[in-house]
C-alpha cells in the first residue's frame, strides 16, 4: 500500500487520553516515545518490536511468544538461556536447524511422527472443535490447510516448478496480498479426514525431496517460476525453502497443541498424557 494511502499524523501528541479497548490495525508507530502509559491486559500480534527500549516497567505475569534474539533484560541478555531451555524441553527442536541432506532427512522424521501424535489427539475432540478459534487465531482444520498452502507455494512451485499447485483449500496467510491464482476461501469448512488426505499427499511430496536430497542439490538455488502466483518470480536457495517448510511444520504444530489445550479446558475435552503432545 502506498504511503499516501495513510492518514499520516506523524509527531501527533496525545496526553492524558484514555484509550482502554482501543484498537490499532495497520498503524506505524515505530519512533514513537510512551512514558507512563498502561499496557495491562493489552494484545499484540504480529507487531514489530525491534530495537525497542524499555526502561522503569513492571514486567510481571507476561507472555511472549515469537523470534527472541539480544533480549537484554536487567542487563542480562536472556535469548540464548530461552533456545537453551527449548532445546532442552524439546528434543527434536535442534533437529530443525539441519546443516546437511541427512539432517533434513532426520528433521522430516521428527515432524511426520510429531503430527501423526497430534492427529490422534485432535481426533478425540468433537468435529465442531477443529473449526474453533482461540483467541483468533486459526482453527486446527485451518491450520492444516495453511501448511498444505506452505508445501504448493514452497515446495511444489518455488522448488519444483509447479506454476500452478493450488489445491481450492489452501489458505494462505492472512497478510498476505491476495495473488491470484492463489485460493483464498476463508468459509470452507472441510472435515477433517478431507483436510488429512490432502495433508498426506502433501507430506508425501516433501518425503520424496528430503529421500531424494543431496549435499550438493542443498547447496544449489532454483529456478524461478514466472507465472503468477506465489512467491514470486525469484532463485531461492534450496536450504532456505527446505528450512521454511520445517519451521512451518514446527511452529504450527505447537500453536496446533496449544490450541487444543484451551479447547480441551474449556470444553472439558478428556486430555491425553502431557508427554504425548512434546
Amino acid at each position: 500500500m502506498a504511503d499516501q494511502a495513510y492518514d499520516d499524523q506523524q509527531g501527533t501528541r496525545f496526553e492524558r487520553v484514555r484509550l482502554t479497548g482501543a484498537a490499532f490495525e495497520d498503524v506505524y508507530l515505530d519512533g514513537a516515545r510512551f512514558h507512563d502509559v498502561d499496557l495491562r491486559g493489552a494484545t499484540l500480534r504480529m507487531v514489530d518490536l525491534r530495537g525497542l527500549r524499555a526502561r522503569d516497567v513492571w514486567l510481571e505475569d507476561v507472555d511472549i511468544t515469537g523470534d527472541v534474539e539480544n533480549l537484554r533484560i536487567n542487563g542480562v541478555d536472556v535469548a540464548p538461556y530461552v533456545e537453551a531451555e527449548l532445546d532442552r524441553l524439546q528434543p527434536d527442536r535442534p533437529k530443525m536447524r539441519p546443516t546437511d541432506a541427512a539432517g533434513y532427512r532426520e528433521g522430516w522424521d521428527a515432524v511426520e511422527r510429531l503430527w501423526a501424535q497430534t492427529v490422534s489427539r485432535a481426533r478425540t475432540f468433537p468435529p465442531e472443535l477443529l473449526h474453533e478459534r482461540v483467541d483468533g487465531e486459526w482453527s486446527f482444520i485451518e491450520t492444516l490447510r495453511h501448511l498444505v498452502f506452505a508445501t504448493d507455494a514452497w515446495v511444489r512451485r518455488a522448488l519444483l516448478g509447479e506454476p500452478r499447485p493450488w489445491h481450492p483449500l489452501d489458505l494462505p496467510h492472512d497478510d498476505m496480498p491476495d495473488s491470484p491464482p492463489v485460493p483464498r476461501d476463508r468459509e470452507a469448512r472441510p472435515g477433517l479426514d478431507e483436510v488429512l488426505a490432502l495433508r498426506a499427499d502433501r507430506m508425501a511430496t516433501v518425503r520424496r525431496v528430503v529421500d531424494d536430497l543431496t549435499d550438493e542439490a542443498l547447496a544449489g538455488s532454483t529456478e524461478p517460476v514466472l507465472e503468477p502466483g506465489y512467491p514470486e518470480p525469484e532463485s531461492f536457495a534450496v536450504s532456505r525453502i527446505l528450512r521454511t517448510i520445517l519451521n512451518e511444520e514446527w511452529q504450527h504444530r505447537l500453536y496446533a497443541e496449544r490450541d487444543l489445550d484451551a479447547l480441551a479446558a474449556a470444553h472439558g475435552v478428556a486430555d491425553r498424557d502431557q508427554a504425548m503432545r512434546q
